[in-house]
């Protein structure tokens, strides 16, 4: 069902002790949680998915006025001053999102002279119009009669054929690049066109293709690939693309949620129903009913001086928040029996994955385990959410000790056999490494392999330790793996979070979690990062455009979730006693909102890297509410 929200506003903080502002925010958590024994708070990202939400119900009929309005007043609302939309707060304009910001307000009923419109449209002319943006919103062009689907690279159907153990078979594609593709070829085949009641001909520059590349280089060899599948596609639909768009329409279909979702993020979840839709599928079907009516349930409307706003979120985190504040809430002291921990504990139980996913292709042997992120997505447990679940399930007593031990022992030798040959662990998927892949035209945006990285690969060594699994193979694999990673100026790269203040949060607790002593010369490099890297207000913060420039590293304005990672990792390293961590401390302290909350205007969460960011509107509690509470009971 729709999420309704109230909106809140922030007054200045009454000045509080370390552990006063602990069980303030203790107070808030607790009036956080659902009755059902989960948290979950909203995943906030960029207007694309509003965008793309009007242009879906446009084609499949079923764009009410309400809906249009609703959703225009949202995607208004976040144009700044010089017309254009970007991918997080005050971050750099982003083409691509404003021109479906635009064609989404022309399809609300924006003028193309309004004001807003008419200086959006002379921005995306002068950064390259609508034939320099990337491959998603051009498809997006092409169904709606803007583009021709023979300028857009060619995705064949018979991928779904190719064995897995054969270069660019649809399981060398990160989960949910896969759950993309797949259904993406099904429409490409199709090439279908829906008009809209307006062109988009203001946006173009008239600029051309830029040349083919040398056929010698890897760009060269799939441009060319790409011409021959474009001859190939206009042949007669034979019987081996049929057999290979029915498979593949058998794979979606296998995949659906119980929720409805595919993989229980959007853009799986859109180009699944849109590849359903056209191979004959009634909206009254039961896999499109349940895929449209589940799209509710990710939409929050709120009520603003403008009027009521409808925005849709990417994704939804309930696992993943309800164990970060399940810790959080144990760091603060509360005791592991209280009402608050045992109805947690029980809502999470209920969330394990006994079910084999997409990852036994690659662990075939391997019993299933584990959890997911959201509150249905079976077929993709992953091994960052199962670690903190376990780091915060094993710290729970009675009444469900033997339940709980089942449950992560089950959890543990999944994640152990999870581990990359390489020593580290990516999200989804072990050894999903092809960098062939994003090789490809189609390719041009986000991250579409899922290989190992320095924080969920922390996140595992932590648990390991936790667990008094230190001296075994898999965890000193994965030590290894973490040194050999570390940048030269003592920070690690974040994956999923922004990003070295992220990555450095999360390794340097793991290191010291698996008996590396603070004093090694490592850790204190680290240190030393992070002290150099604190704001002169005292807390620490980092922008996303560390993600494409190495020089905004630990740069940025202070946020509530940074400075918490900071102080984990110092407290950590014992750096307890250190000014960093007083000043630290202090900023978290004074910025308490009186509601026991903090506020962050900031995305520190990360989709992909350099192109799609998050905002996890827990992060602001859960983890400074770790940190302090760590420091106000004198634990590291």
């Amino acid at each position: 069902m729709t999420q309704t929200v109230p909106r809140t506003s922030a007054s200045a903080p009454a000045a509080r002790t370390a552990a006063e502002t602990v069980g303030a925010a203790v107070e808030f958590l607790r009036r956080e949680q659902d009755r059902a024994g989960w948290w979950k708070g909203e995943l906030a990202t960029n207007v694309t998915m509003d965008a793309e939400d009007l242009l879906l119900r446009h084609f499949l009929g079923i764009l009410t006025p309400q809906i249009a309005e609703e959703s225009a007043r949202w995607i208004r609302s976040q144009q700044r001053s010089d017309g254009t939309w970007a991918n997080f707060p005050d971050g750099p304009a982003d083409l691509s999102t404003t021109v479906e910001a635009w064609v989404a307000l022309r399809l609300a009923g924006d003028p193309a002279d309004a004001p807003w419109l008419a200086t959006a449209a002379d921005w995306i002319r002068e950064h390259g119009g609508i034939e320099a943006t990337r491959v998603f919103t051009r498809i997006w062009l092409a169904m709606v009669g803007q583009w021709s689907w023979d300028d857009l690279p060619s995705l064949p159907p018979e991928l779904i054929f190719l064995p897995s153990w054969f270069p660019l078979n649809v399981y060398d594609f990160a989960c949910w690049a896969r759950q993309t593709i797949v259904p993406l070829t099904i429409v490409g085949t199709l090439r279908p066109v829906r008009k809209l009641p307006f062109d988009v001909s203001e946006l173009r520059t008239g600029k051309r293709p830029p040349k083919t590349r040398a056929p010698w280089t890897w760009d060269g060899v799939f441009q060319n690939l790409d011409t021959a599948l474009h001859a190939y596609a206009k042949l007669p639909l034979n019987p081996v693309r049929k057999l290979a768009v029915k498979q593949a329409a058998e794979w979606i279909l296998a995949r659906q949620e119980a929720d409805g979702s595919w993989g229980g993020i959007q853009p799986p979840w859109v180009y699944s129903i849109l590849a359903l839709h056209l191979l004959g599928y009634s909206l009254d079907h039961p896999a499109l009913k349940a895929g449209i009516a589940g799209l509710d349930g990710f939409t929050i409307r709120e009520k603003t001086d403008q009027g009521w706003v409808r925005r849709l979120e990417a994704c939804q985190s309930p696992v993943w928040d309800t164990a970060l504040a399940m810790t959080a809430l144990l760091d603060a002291g509360v005791s592991p029996g209280d009402e608050t921990l045992v109805r947690a504990a029980d809502w999470m139980l209920g969330e394990e994955i006994r079910v084999p996913g997409d990852w036994a292709v690659r662990r075939p042997s391997l019993q299933p385990g584990g959890f997911a992120f959201e509150f249905a997505n079976d077929g993709y447990p992953d091994t960052d959410d199962t670690a903190e679940v376990v780091l915060a399930l094993r710290r729970m007593g009675k009444p469900d000790h033997l339940r709980i031990r089942e449950a992560v022992d089950r959890s543990v030798a999944w994640l152990e056999g999870m581990q990359s040959s390489d020593g580290g662990w990516g999200a989804f998927d072990a050894d999903n490494t092809q960098v062939l892949t994003t090789r490809l035209p189609f390719c041009d945006f986000g991250a579409v392999i899922d290989p190992p990285s320095a924080d969920v690969t922390a996140h595992v060594v932590e648990m390991l330790a936790a667990e008094g699994k230190s001296g075994t193979r898999e965890c000193r694999r994965g030590i290894r793996w973490l040194w050999d990673n570390q940048e030269e100026d003592g920070s690690w790269f974040g994956r999923w979070g922004a990003n070295y203040v992220y990555g450095t949060g999360a390794v340097v607790p793991a290191l010291v979690a698996a008996g590396v002593p603070g004093s090694d010369p490592r850790i204190r490099r680290a240190v030393k990062w992070l002290a150099e890297h604190q704001n002169d207000d005292g807390g620490w913060g980092e922008d996303l455009r560390s993600y494409d420039d190495r020089a905004w590293a630990g740069r940025g304005d202070s946020t509530p979730s940074q400075t918490a990672w900071a102080l984990l990792a110092l407290l950590a390293a014992g750096e307890r006693e250190s000014t960093a961590v007083t000043r630290g401390v202090e900023w978290l302290v004074e910025r308490q909102r009186p509601d026991g909350g903090w506020d962050e205007d900031k995305h520190t969460g990360t989709g992909f890297p350099g192109d799609f960011y998050l905002s996890y509107h827990l992060y602001r509690v859960v983890f400074p509410l770790s940190a302090l509470g760590r420091y106000a009971r004198g634990g590291s």
